[in-house]
């Protein structure tokens, strides 16, 4: 018990990848596997779910609106094309939106909706950002 929570290191096997957020909390939670892979495989260099762990959870991204070659998927790519062109205040509602979004619906959203409105809230503040510069 820490902090009257059981974190139960080791359940379900070796290595435990726990992450701690304002979410989970001082109980933190644990990895959320995505594959069949073994743990080391899944998060090893020759796949790509590490980056999606921080991003996912730390609620950012590597995606720099001014470096699109470095960190961006060509969805995100896409996505900062087609609103780098808008309004600044347009940046604030959509950000509003989505943030109003993720917090009443983000638990049961899928996944993968919810790891791209993250992405997309992170592409806004950068947006909103160098729009008030």
């Amino acid at each position: 018990m820490v902090h009257g929570v059981d974190q139960s290191p080791g359940a379900g096997g070796w290595p435990t990848v726990r992450y701690f957020n304002k979410e989970t909390g001082y109980g933190g939670a644990t990895y959320p596997k995505k594959t069949q892979m073994a743990m080391c495989d899944e998060l090893g260099p020759k796949e790509d779910y590490m980056q999606q762990f921080v991003e996912e959870q730390g609620g950012t991204s590597l995606c720099k609106v001014d470096k699109l070659d470095t960190g961006c998927t060509d969805k995100q790519k896409t996505f900062i094309g087609k609103w780098s062109g808008k309004p600044g205040d347009e940046f604030g509602k959509q950000l509003e939106r989505l943030s109003a979004m993720v917090s009443k619906d983000g638990s049961s959203m899928k996944a993968e909706a919810l790891s791209w409105a993250k992405q997309r809230m992170a592409i806004f503040k950068q947006l909103k950002a160098k729009a008030e510069l």
